[in-house]
Formats: C-alpha cells, sequence, structure tokens
C-alpha cells in the first residue's frame, strides 16, 4: 500500500485490524526459540524440514497453522509509509557474552549481564542474544540478502510476559562486517561442534543499527515453536558482509543448517509499516 491510499475506506479498515492484532498478540508470546538443535532442520525433502515444523510436536502447531508467521517478503506494494518522526528508542551498553554453536545457527549471548534495551510504544524490550541465518529470512521485493541478523529483546513489563521484539538487519556481500570480525576467528574455532565459550565484553552498537528508516510488522519467531506476536523491526538500510565471512558461518553450522532461512511465510491482512522521516 501506498502513501496515496491512505484515504481508501479500505486502509482505515486495515489500520484497525493492525491494531487489534498489535494488542491481542503482543501480550501472547509465551516461548523463546527451541535451542535443541537435533529436533528440526532446514533441508527442503526431510521429515523435520520447515514444511514439517508444525508436526513434529504439538506445541509447536503454530507454525504449520499460525496467521502472522515471519518471515515475510517486505513488498514495496503491501507497506504504509510513516514519515512523521519515530526514531527506535535503543539504548545498548558493552557487557559480558558468551558465542554459541546452536548447531543450527551460530548466537551471541549477553549472558547473566544488562545490555541495555529498546522502548517501542511505551514498553522497554531488554537485549538477550543476536544470531545470524543465511541466506536473508527476510526479502524486499522478491529480492534474498546474503545474510540476516537478528537482535532478540524479551519484554521488561511484567504486563507483557514473555513477549518479544526482534530487530532485524540484512547484510549483502561487500565489505567485512566489523562486528562480525570481532568474533569470527571463535566462530571458525568452533566449527561443527556444539560448544560455548566466553568472549568477554562485547558491545551490542557496533551491530549498527539505524533507528530512523525501518519496516514495522507483527510476526512470529522463525524457528519453532514459532510463536506469534513478535514485533518486528526490520532496518531499511542494507549492511555489507564478506563472502569469507558467510562462508565461516555456514561452516561453522551443521551440515543441514548451512542454509538456514525458513522460506517466506503468507502476509495474509497484516499491515507493514515503512518508517521513513523525511
Amino acid at each position: 500500500m501506498n502513501a496515496k491510499q491512505q484515504t481508501n475506506p479500505n486502509f482505515v479498515s486495515a489500520c484497525l485490524i493492525f491494531t487489534f492484532l498489535f494488542l491481542s498478540y503482543s501480550a501472547s508470546v509465551s516461548a523463546d526459540e527451541e535451542e535443541n538443535e537435533r529436533e528440526f532442520d532446514y533441508l527442503e525433502n526431510s521429515e523435520k524440514g520447515p514444511s514439517h515444523w508444525g508436526d513434529l510436536k504439538m506445541e509447536w502447531s503454530a507454525c504449520k497453522n499460525g496467521v502472522l508467521q515471519s518471515p515475510v517478503d517486505l513488498s514495496s506494494q503491501r507497506v504504509k509509509i510513516v514519515n512523521k518522526a519515530g526514531e527506535l528508542k535503543k539504548t545498548y551498553k558493552p557487557c559480558d557474552a558468551i558465542l554459541r554453536n546452536r548447531g543450527h545457527d551460530i548466537s551471541l549471548k549477553w549472558h547473566n549481564c544488562d545490555a541495555g534495551l529498546i522502548n517501542i510504544n511505551g514498553t522497554e524490550y531488554s537485549l538477550q542474544q543476536v544470531h545470524w541465518h543465511s541466506p536473508s529470512e527476510h526479502t524486499i521485493n522478491g529480492a534474498r540478502y546474503a545474510l540476516e541478523l537478528h537482535m532478540v529483546h524479551h519484554s521488561t513489563d511484567p504486563n507483557f510476559n514473555h513477549s518479544v521484539a526482534v530487530i532485524g538487519l540484512l547484510h549483502k556481500l561487500g565489505a567485512p562486517d566489523a562486528f562480525l570480525s570481532k568474533l569470527i576467528t571463535n566462530v571458525t574455532s568452533m566449527a561443527d561442534e556444539m560448544q560455548e565459550r566466553e568472549v568477554g565484553v562485547i558491545d551490542p552498537n557496533m551491530i549498527g543499527i539505524d533507528g530512523k528508516k525501518y519496516y514495522r510488522y507483527i510476526g512470529s519467531l522463525t524457528v519453532p515453536p514459532c510463536t506469534e506476536g513478535v514485533i518486528w523491526t526490520m532496518n531499511k538500510i542494507i549492511r555489507t558482509v564478506s563472502i569469507d565471512q558467510v562462508l565461516a558461518l555456514r561452516l561453522a553450522v551443521h551440515d543441514y543448517a548451512e542454509s538456514n532461512a525458513r522460506p517466506v511465510q503468507p502476509l495474509n491482512h497484516r499491515q507493514i509499516e515503512l518508517h521513513n522521516p523525511n
């Protein structure tokens, strides 16, 4: 949806639907990402592949039956342009972190340490961990990128138990990513091994999140249990990553997850906002 359609009655209805879904589902997230790497995989013809995730466990049924699933295609024909100031409020700080090879991805967790937070519509979400998917899970106008980073935040508001907000950052091939450069030696050294190691103080600000131009929609976790009600904020600005860094992340995980991107899911009747201040 473009800016010229904003006065259309259908647009008003879409806004009401979006608001209802936001209020209904932002408090419904009740599970974290599945940590057991043996429970699922990404192979197209596998019985544990993405098309079968919803059949593997009862508590993963949203992977099959959900209507607010992620990732999605961020098509320019589907978005509502928001030109008013709405910069993402974030306050990150350096903190001790642990790098972990989870088999299906590489994650960096700020363990027992306050790495800061973001504020969305008055609710604070504390940063828990980041991880990477290659190729990207979200697409823009059908285009898939080399890498996608997810910053996973959990709500600190007791009235929003277990609710999750994820910031996504897409990367195209080019110059090395500075944040990954600090971690890549450790990533390479734990290839094909389920292990974790302390990597000292890591500053989340090095990720380089831009808080002015971003997509916003309500979706789900992109791995089992595919819980819905996740607030997604996808940066519009695309960063770069080197081919060596992408290969290091792919080779470090198990073979079935070298390509660990869930297929794009139906948008259904959801609204995607593009915050793009002039």
